[in-house]
């Protein structure tokens, strides 16, 4: 039976005490009070997995480590025990053993920065993608020829990251901002559909038409009144069904630009349409509904859990993709779904997550070849927030325990891993 009860709850996660370093014993969780620089430890919290880790700690001339008694397999021995405790000598050169460790961390620390470089030029092109987005709808209005030329460029330039590379990531980007939420989530459903269409084996004209048709999917939403989108208290009926009239005003719009594929159009309008007939806006049932319409549908549907109206609560991506497995088995393609959650991983990027280790962390990107060892930013109290390691879990050889609601993180963790409100992705390749 494990000594910590398995609750995170603020109260509990704080049952910190110094503990003498000749008390520690295998399955404590503790934090050592030296800079991350002053060990050869990957992190300055862990929980101690073997004896040769408390050896190591008594050589770094330290009297007290913290425990987290809440976290801890077992407690710490007690003073009267520790007193009579036999340690059986080493076998291992701890000398040795400590510049191998410095030498092992100094590469992982390196390998970290490539990470960090390679998320930060996914940011960028990201960001300047957002700008296109943010024109192009501006544009929409007065140069609509030159809009979509503008988004037939961008999509081609996507469709081409996609198919070049073998070794494609996914990953987190920053919080969109409260005004600019339609070009966000029309970006990120373009990026995960087209994404889902390639993993699906997908030709690039089906590719580049699913991209086309998401990224104008709510389009028509310009029509309706910002106070109606931004109002916070649920919508009376009538407010509902003009809601609902968004997908046909999109392709009003979308008909006074004659080079819009025609092919990518009925995404447009039937984004919100379900198999057994209960979407909208005309109520088609499965064999009206083309592959692609089913496939966007299901992407929009995540990604507006993740994204929800001013009414709604926004879900974790965890509880987004666990919602639609439970609940739209008869509305939705399940090939797609299932798909779906197959490339995102059972703890899709910008999941809040407790470690084997004992750490708590925020899945960060994931590779598509790899997804059951996804990248995670790892909160670390004495390692600086902006030096806070992003670790390859394969590489670490640590596992995801369970997903966590961010709100139920004590706040100097909250703060320090900076859990999304609004989760976009966007794609990037292994370096």
């Amino acid at each position: 039976m494990p000594y910590r009860n398995g609750h995170t709850d603020k109260k509990n996660m704080n049952k910190s005490r110094k503990v003498a370093v000749n008390q520690l014993q295998v399955g404590n969780f503790i934090r050592l009070p030296v800079s991350w620089k002053d060990h050869p430890f990957l992190f300055s919290s862990f929980r101690l997995k073997q004896q040769t880790q408390i050896e190591l700690i008594k050589k770094l001339a330290i009297d007290f480590v913290l425990v987290d008694l809440e976290r801890s397999d077992i407690p710490p021995l007690t003073e009267e025990v520790a007193k009579t405790k036999r340690v059986l000598p080493q076998k291992e050169d701890l000398d040795a053993l400590t510049i191998e460790m410095q030498k092992n961390k100094s590469e992982r620390i390196e390998k970290f920065k490539r990470m960090r470089r390679d998320l930060h030029k996914t940011e960028q092109e990201f960001d300047r993608s957002i700008a296109i987005m943010r024109n192009l709808v501006a544009k929409l209005r007065n140069r609509p020829l030159s809009a979509i030329d503008d988004a037939k460029r961008l999509i081609n330039d996507m469709s081409e990251k996609l198919l070049s590379s073998d070794n494609l990531v996914l990953h987190l980007m920053g919080d969109a901002k409260d005004d600019e939420s339609i070009y966000y989530h029309s970006l990120n459903v373009a990026v995960l559909s087209m994404l889902m269409a390639k993993e699906m084996g997908w030709d690039r004209g089906d590719i580049e038409l699913v991209g086309m048709g998401a990224l104008f999917h709510d389009i028509g939403k310009l029509k309706i009144p910002p106070q109606l989108l931004r109002k916070q208290i649920p919508l009376t009926p009538p407010e509902v069904n003009f809601m609902k009239q968004h997908p046909l005003m999109g392709v009003e719009l979308l008909k006074l630009a004659d080079k819009f594929p025609a092919g990518a159009m009925p995404i447009v309008l039937n984004h919100h349409e379900y198999l057994d007939g209960s979407g909208y806006p005309k109520g088609l049932k499965e064999n009206n509904i083309d592959k692609l319409c089913q496939l966007v549908a299901v992407v929009n549907l995540y990604d507006s859990l993740c994204h929800p109206d001013a009414q709604a609560k926004a879900r974790t991506p965890y509880a987004a993709l666990g919602h639609i497995y439970k609940n739209f088995k008869n509305q939705l393609n399940q090939n797609v779904t299932s798909k779906m959650i197959k490339m995102l991983g059972i703890y899709p990027p910008g999941s809040v997550v407790e470690l084997s280790s004992g750490q708590f962390a925020m899945v960060m990107s994931v590779n598509l070849d790899k997804i059951l060892f996804p990248r995670i930013l790892v909160y670390d109290a004495m390692v600086p927030k902006e030096q806070a390691p992003i670790v390859d879990l394969e590489v670490e050889g640590l596992s995801i325990v369970r997903c966590i609601q961010p709100m139920a993180l004590p706040e100097k963790i909250f703060k320090y891993l900076n859990p999304r409100e609004r989760v976009s992705y966007y794609i990037g390749s292994d370096s």
